[in-house]
């Protein structure tokens, strides 16, 4: 198990945690430019760990809320930074419509590979309550969230957050800044939800992409027609696969067809 000394205080890594400590302090001043927060913002960071994010975030926002799950971590950024309001507990079971209360949350956070699409997805039902997020995650994961039609990354991830998030990538996070180093590089992305849905019915769209992509060598005629009344659809469009299609052709071709079987995949 490593130990991670900050200040004289030596914490072990936990590994089931997923956690990996930030250690070049330019990186998290670069999130925060990049994040475009600013000081009267109602900021909520995922995961403070050591407070090499937090620290930088309190540059620019005197007061925020961070949400760590690790009891001596949690400690830890109590005594350190007392000015923060620290919630002990699992950001995935966090109530987050207190935290925005009568506006919105910028989230910020070095989030764990491990968790990583939880967290994502957890952000993605509560995009109502968020104005942006801006996160440090496994590399291969944000090039799928920001990948284009056409490309091996272009799947379910970056059709379901592109759909209802404008979505960038930032830059890279080699693996040598992180203590313990991890075995794969890692890259910021942020997330801006759109001002409205492109469809009414957002958790049918979500089924209807994981269904146009779950054979991603096959047709979208071959991968829709046990579930969909597909009739409205020009021909030529069946015959391609979903990963030829941006959002926006998805979202249309979403809106032609009726479904006609809803259990199941």
């Amino acid at each position: 198990m490593t130990k991670v000394e900050y200040k004289h205080t030596h914490i072990a890594a936990k590994k089931k945690l997923g956690q990996n400590f930030l250690l070049d302090k330019n990186i998290p001043k670069k999130i925060v430019r990049e994040s475009g927060i600013r000081e009267d913002d109602r900021v909520l960071e995922i995961g403070p760990g050591f407070g090499a994010l937090t620290t930088a975030i309190l540059e620019t926002v005197p007061s925020f809320t961070a949400v760590e799950k690790d009891p001596e971590l949690a400690r830890f950024i109590r005594e350190e930074h007392p000015q923060i309001e620290l919630i002990e507990g699992d950001f995935l079971k966090v109530p987050l419509e207190p935290l925005a209360g009568d506006g919105k949350l910028a989230v910020l956070g070095n989030i764990p590979y491990s968790i990583t699409s939880p967290i994502l997805f957890r952000l993605l039902d509560n995009r109502h309550l968020i104005s942006s997020a801006t996160l440090m995650m496994q590399h291969e994961v944000a090039q799928r969230i920001a990948a284009v039609p056409g490309t091996k990354e272009y799947g379910i991830l970056a059709v379901q957050m592109q759909a209802f998030c404008d979505v960038k990538y930032l830059f890279k996070v080699g693996r040598a800044v992180f203590k313990p180093r991890p075995e794969v590089d890692s890259a910021v992305i942020r997330m801006v939800p759109k001002a409205a849905d492109p469809v009414e019915d957002s958790e049918g769209f979500r089924l209807f992409v994981r269904r146009a992509f779950h054979q991603r060598r096959k047709t979208l005629w071959n991968n829709l027609k046990e579930y969909y009344d597909t009739s409205a659809v020009p021909e030529a469009t069946l015959k391609l696969r979903a990963e030829a299609l941006t959002v926006t052709e998805l979202v249309e071709l979403f809106e032609m067809v009726r479904v006609m079987k809803e259990d199941g995949e």
